[in-house]
Formats: C-alpha cells, structure tokens, sequence
C-alpha cells in the first residue's frame, strides 16, 4: 500500500508542476506548450534536471541556476500540495469510480489556487473545461440523485451572485462562476458547506491580518485559496461535518 500511496504523490507533484504552468499561463492568454519552461527574469531555458518537481527547487536552494535569481515558492508548494491531494484522494476514495471526479476537482483547486494568489484572476477557459469535465464524469459517475448537481450549480451561481451585488464588487465575478463549477461537482449540500467553510476561512483570515496590522479592511485578497480550502473539506468531509453539527445542536 505504501508504494500505492508513493504512486499517487509522485504523479500529484508531476502534474502540480503542470498545473503551475496553467495557472500562470493561461490567465496572461499564453500557450501551456511555447515557449519551454524558462526563467521569467533572464529567460534562461530550463532543463530536465530542472524540471524536477520539488526536489530541483530545494536542490538550487530556490535561485535560477543561471542567474541566480530567487525563484517563486509558488511553484514547489503548489507541486506538494497537489502531490498530498492526490494521496488524500486515493486514502479517503479508494480504487472506486469516484476518485475519477476527485482528483480533477483537487486539480482544479490547485490551478485557480495558483492563478488567484498570482494575478487575482479565474480565467473562464478554466472554469469551462472543467465544467465540461465534471458534466462527463458526473453523468457517469451521478451524485444521488442525479439531479442534485443541476440544483447545486445553480445555487452556488446565484448565491455568489446575489452577494456580488449586496457586496457592490465585493465578490470577483470568476469566483461566481467557480461556484457553479463547484455545485455541479458537489451538490446542493455540498456547495453550501463549501460557502461557509470558505468564507468563515477567509473571515478569520482578514481578521488575523487586521489585528496583526498586516492587512487593512480595504485589502484586496483573493478569495479562490479560500474557496479551495472550503471546497476540499466539503468533499472529503461533507458527511462528518454535517453529523457533527447535527449533534452539536441536539
């Protein structure tokens, strides 16, 4: 089993590595394939030695080999967080149909997570291939019943929508649409707990920033990490989280 669990953080880091690239390729409207990966500060090819998720970071102690420039910790956390989701998926899911749904859903998390924290953005050609991901698998593999990820989606879409607008801007208009996405994947339920979870998160967060003076109340934070957080524990741990209140109200 332990090499069953290596399998899955070794792929999770190698596709973090990707999923770095998308996130902060797409929203600038670039190619995920050209030009090859390189430094953004003295355009410095990378090679293969390089390219090695986690491990060639720590190997050139976080600096371009070329010209020395400390490279972003972007990159390798990302890569080991998607390498533990990967193993937390197979742990909590198992060889089962559904693992198929959540290792794109934890994907999808890490790619908004990196192009959120990098530009504040949630590029629509995201949230699209996604959604069509996530109609394909959930057709096959259906939430009960099947018609929860229609009402899912749009609750998600119009509560983040109705708060955009009490908010006056507040809420970003890629994290409305990241909603939806999320209820199609995780349901009425799901959705639901995945809004309070992030933005009792994101709340706690701010308010840890403003005590200790490292936030303002005008500061812009991106919402996506937040979302991320909240999203992962709804869909891992939606039952054990309802179970729990219900027997903290009794």
């Amino acid at each position: 089993m332990v090499f069953v669990y290596l399998f899955f953080f070794a792929i999770g880091i190698i596709f973090g590595s990707f999923f770095n690239v998308v996130g902060l390729r797409i929203p600038k409207k670039r190619s995920i394939v050209q030009p090859r990966s390189h430094c953004p500060h003295c355009g410095h090819f990378l090679s293969w030695y390089e390219l090695i998720p986690i491990f060639s970071y720590v190997l050139q102690k976080g600096k371009c080999r070329s010209c020395r420039v400390p490279i972003s910790a972007i990159y390798p956390v990302m890569e080991l967080f998607t390498g533990l989701l990967f193993v937390f998926s197979f742990y909590k899911i198992g060889f089962s149909k559904e693992l198929l749904v959540a290792l794109p859903f934890v994907s999808l998390l890490i790619i908004i997570t990196v192009s959120d924290l990098s530009y504040k953005l949630i590029p629509n050609r995201i949230l699209i291939f996604f959604f069509v991901l996530f109609v394909l698998l959930r057709t096959w593999i259906p939430l009960h019943p099947w018609y929860d990820s229609i009402i899912g989606m749009t609750v998600g879409f119009i509560l983040l929508y109705i708060i955009a607008i009490v908010s006056n801007g507040g809420m970003g208009g890629g994290d409305i649409k990241l909603f939806a996405v999320l209820g199609y994947a995780l349901g009425l339920k799901g959705v639901l707990l995945a809004f309070f979870l992030s933005t009792l998160i994101g709340a706690l967060f701010g308010l840890f920033g403003i005590i200790t003076k490292q936030l303002s109340r005008k500061s812009a934070i991106p919402f996506g990490p937040f979302i991320s957080i909240g999203a992962v524990l709804s869909y891992f741990y939606e039952t054990e989280i309802f179970h729990w209140y219900i027997q903290l109200i009794i």
